[in-house]
């Protein structure tokens, strides 16, 4: 179970930093020139949370196939800022 909460964590915030986060916009937005969103399906991937999570999951396992140590702590950083994120959320509601 905690393993399965752990990659539940960690895919959602690999897929929060492809379709929405600042720091990875200029590589959607050099993407999108390429591939708009509105007329191809690597575009609309990028914009798209519950698509973009399928393959975001499916790299985890893979990697925990091929580096199953590497992945396990990859996991656990991306776990621990997805939780960061949704504390902070949580507190900043008013």
């Amino acid at each position: 179970m905690q393993n399965l909460v752990r990659s539940g964590l960690a895919t959602y915030r690999l897929t929060r930093l492809i379709t929405r986060d600042t720091i990875t916009a200029p590589v959607r937005e050099q993407i999108w020139r390429w591939y708009p969103p509105h007329s191809s399906k690597l575009g609309y991937v990028l914009t798209c949370e519950w698509c973009s999570s399928m393959y975001a999951a499916s790299l985890l396992e893979i990697s925990r196939i091929i580096t199953p140590r590497w992945t396990a702590r990859a996991e656990t950083v991306l776990a621990l800022s997805a939780l960061a994120g949704l504390l902070t959320a949580y507190e900043d509601r008013d």
